[in-house]
């Protein structure tokens, strides 16, 4: 049995932070890295991870304490939810129902890899499922959820299974993303409206890039006032997490980021048309891009890459499959139907994250081309509001439906 070893609260966050520092010394240093947009929580984190894992090889388990990991996941949300007013989404609603389309396409086409390639290795054709969408569109948590109902109706004990094939696809699509949407940049010349650089602000003051790079004129007491903001979000998210059960629709499952960015969603635009107060957007994006990175630095440095290492080859066979599919759907279907402008590329190198990861690690594949391209506003709207919420109702009918034929 393995020595325990616990990271107090204080302590885990400052490696939270070592793991950022460490992602942007590497990627300095590293061309390939920058050149194909790597995010740096990917490459710190998964430095920290592959030591711990040795670790555990020697006998010895680290456990950090990450309580402020969702809730920084949730401020970061409730920062889309502020950038999105009436006007924005007048600009791009539509284009919401579009992706979710195309996201629903590859669903389809993601369980059809995984069903048939189980069926010709062999296996249960259930497990196809468990490493198609359930575990890559759907995450961790999906991944949990459904391997209780394999073990109940099924017989199928698939928890490891679960949560080695959720975070393959959390890691690969970090991976992929950005490489697949700068391709697509290059060969198309493509360009964002608002042009590159760090100064984006001076002219357009309420867009919001999400670029590390990004000079923000912000002042201590607009942070303090965008702070109260996103943790009213935040509180209020549990709030309504709480009442939407009470009502008993809670089997939607929706998970407490989807409250806190529709609560910010409802902030700004009454701020908006009301006019009793004007959010500094500038904060609202170097708050948000603080917390989406230490987040996600949280999320990849408590990976347990050794649950990697356990699966099956056949396993790791329909993993590897299902990546390039993704890479290949995002590169010429996504970003085709989308438009094939620069916003189109962008939400393909986000595509690539949600489809084998999470929304968050979506985010951070935008996140890393923007800082390099240039923001694209519409990319940020589309691709978290598809990726948080939707794209689980249609998981869920997908899902029945092909459980329906196979069983």
């Amino acid at each position: 049995m393995n020595t325990l070893i616990q990271v107090n609260e204080l302590e885990s966050f400052l490696i939270a932070i070592i793991v950022l520092f460490l992602g942007y010394f590497i990627n300095s240093k590293v061309k390939v890295l920058r050149k194909y947009n790597i995010p740096e929580p990917i490459v710190g984190g998964l430095i920290v991870a592959a030591i711990i894992a040795v670790l555990h090889k020697q006998g010895f388990d680290i456990e950090f304490k990450l309580s402020l990991k969702d809730t920084l996941m949730q401020m970061f949300f409730a920062t889309v939810g502020l950038a999105a007013s009436f006007k924005l989404l007048a600009k791009g609603g539509s284009r919401v129902f579009l992706f979710l389309a195309i996201a629903t396409l590859y669903i389809i086409i993601q369980n059809a890899v995984g069903v048939s390639l189980s069926t010709l290795l062999g296996l249960d054709p259930l497990l196809g499922l468990m490493v198609g969408s359930i575990t890559l569109s759907g995450g961790h948590g999906t991944g949990a959820a459904w391997s209780q109902t394999f073990a109940d109706m099924y017989g199928l004990q698939t928890l490891e299974l679960a949560l080695a094939s959720a975070t393959f696809g959390l890691v690969m699509g970090g991976i992929i993303g950005g490489p697949v949407a700068q391709r697509l940049i290059n060969k198309f010349s493509l360009k964002s409206e608002f042009g590159t650089g760090e100064k984006h602000h001076i002219e357009h003051p309420d867009l919001i890039t999400y670029s590390d790079h990004e000079e923000d004129r912000i002042t201590s007491k607009n942070t303090i006032e965008v702070l109260f903001i996103l943790l009213l979000c935040v509180a209020g998210a549990s709030y309504v997490k709480v009442l939407i059960d009470g009502l008993g629709i809670n089997w939607l499952r929706i998970p407490d980021f989807v409250y806190a960015l529709f609560i910010g969603v409802f902030i700004t635009n009454i701020c908006e048309t009301s006019k009793i107060y004007k959010i500094n957007k500038e904060t609202v994006d170097a708050l948000g891009t603080i917390s989406l990175s230490l987040f996600l630095a949280m999320a990849l440095m408590s990976l347990k890459l050794w649950e990697l290492l356990e699966l099956a080859l056949p396993m790791l066979l329909i993993l590897s499959v299902q990546t390039v599919t993704l890479a290949a759907f995002a590169y010429f279907v996504t970003f085709r139907l989308m438009g094939k402008t620069y916003d189109a590329a962008i939400i393909a190198g986000g595509h690539c994250g949600f489809g084998m990861g999470a929304t968050p690690t979506a985010v951070m594949n935008m996140g890393s081309l923007v800082s390099r391209n240039g923001p694209s506003p519409q990319a940020f709207m589309v691709v978290p509001i598809v990726g948080a919420f939707f794209i689980d109702i249609a998981n869920l009918v997908v899902l029945q439906t092909y459980i329906s034929f196979i069983q």
